[in-house]
């Protein structure tokens, strides 16, 4: 019989790469199968992600011409990567060409489970004092471990009724099955990624049209920015082919109360979800306890427990776990921090 799965279960399967200070034995065994990736400017060297050995190895295999206007230096002593150091006046838009060029040959070689899953969109990566340094491709940005940013939203009425003592009622959406990661899966309401020079609010709003069929009149009056949630998660095979890359990933997470009388509600739309349901706040705890939810997406939902009062330090033994381990302090700089 499978374990039945608590709060603190939950958020440890997404905020699941250990902490220096509080675990420094398992962080120092990670470590060992991970190179820094470090940006360099006129003030040294700031890391800005993580790259496995098979990374290392990938990038000492590419073609010479390629790797010196990549700028590629690899410090073996240190466990360093850095890119564009020989080539530090090289703009925005020659850096993104150069880093496509590379991405896009190890796809052509199947070097990568991950690049099967190509999607055609940018996505940013930041310097030390929250600079677009360059963009890349989508799928190939855990190959370079740095930090992604996307966009999560709850969808909800409310409406007592005897079928739940709490008044309100979810939207949940279940994932294609023909979907490349985490198919089948349950789902918040929408939720993507951000591209490059995209603002979260529109981000939504296009994938609340795209996922759910919900009106751009509606979400610009009705949805509400409620917080950022932070973690650090390490993938498995369902993250689209290649297991123990690491995500450190910043999500904006929104609200949107929709009429109970049912006028307006989410519909599949582009083929990612399979089909919406509304579902009591107990269905969903039921639903998170079985792990029938994406990991990613089970700690949003949970976080909407906590802000909604489902949740409180009385009554769930997690709760102050949760919430630390919910809101991760990522180093690498971008527009999550303060």
């Amino acid at each position: 019989m499978t374990p039945r799965l608590s709060t603190l279960d939950l958020v440890a399967k997404v905020d699941a790469f250990p902490y220096a200070d509080r675990d420094p034995e398992a962080y120092a065994q990670i470590m060992k199968s991970f190179y820094s990736f470090v940006w360099e400017d006129q003030q040294g060297q700031v890391p800005i992600g993580y790259m496995k050995l098979d990374v290392i190895d990938a990038l000492n295999k590419a073609p010479v011409t390629l790797k010196g206007q990549l700028g590629l230096h690899i410090d073996v002593s240190n466990r360093t990567v850095v890119l564009f150091r020989d080539a530090p006046h090289k703009t925005y838009e020659e850096r993104t060409r150069l880093v496509g060029e590379l991405t896009a040959l190890w796809r052509e070689q199947e070097a990568f489970a991950i690049l099967q899953s190509w999607r055609n969109e940018l996505w940013p990566v930041y310097g030390r004092n929250k600079e677009l340094v360059f963009s890349i491709e989508r799928a190939a940005m855990g190959l370079f471990g740095t930090t992604r940013y996307g966009v999560h939203m709850n969808a909800f009425i409310r409406r007592q009724d005897a079928s739940s003592k709490y008044d309100l009622k979810i939207w949940v959406p279940r994932r294609s099955a023909t979907k490349s990661t985490y198919p089948s899966m349950l789902d918040n309401a929408v939720a993507g990624g951000l591209m490059t020079n995209e603002d979260p609010f529109e981000c939504v709003i296009r994938e609340a049209d795209e996922e759910a069929s919900l009106p751009e009149h509606i979400m610009r009056k009705n949805a509400k920015e409620v917080c950022t949630i932070t973690y650090i998660y390490i993938t498995d095979e369902r993250a689209g082919g290649e297991a123990g890359l690491i995500y450190p990933e910043c999500q904006w997470v929104y609200d949107l109360e929709l009429p109970a009388d049912g006028s307006v509600v989410p519909e599949p739309k582009d083929g990612e979800v399979e089909s919406f349901s509304l579902c009591t706040v107990e269905e969903i705890q039921e639903q998170l306890a079985q792990g029938l939810w994406k990991p990613n997406c089970a700690v949003v939902m949970l976080d909407f427990f906590v802000r909604h009062g489902i949740y409180t330090p009385e009554n769930e033994p997690h709760y102050d776990a949760f919430r630390d381990r919910a809101h991760r302090h990522i180093v690498f700089p971008g527009p999550h921090q303060a």
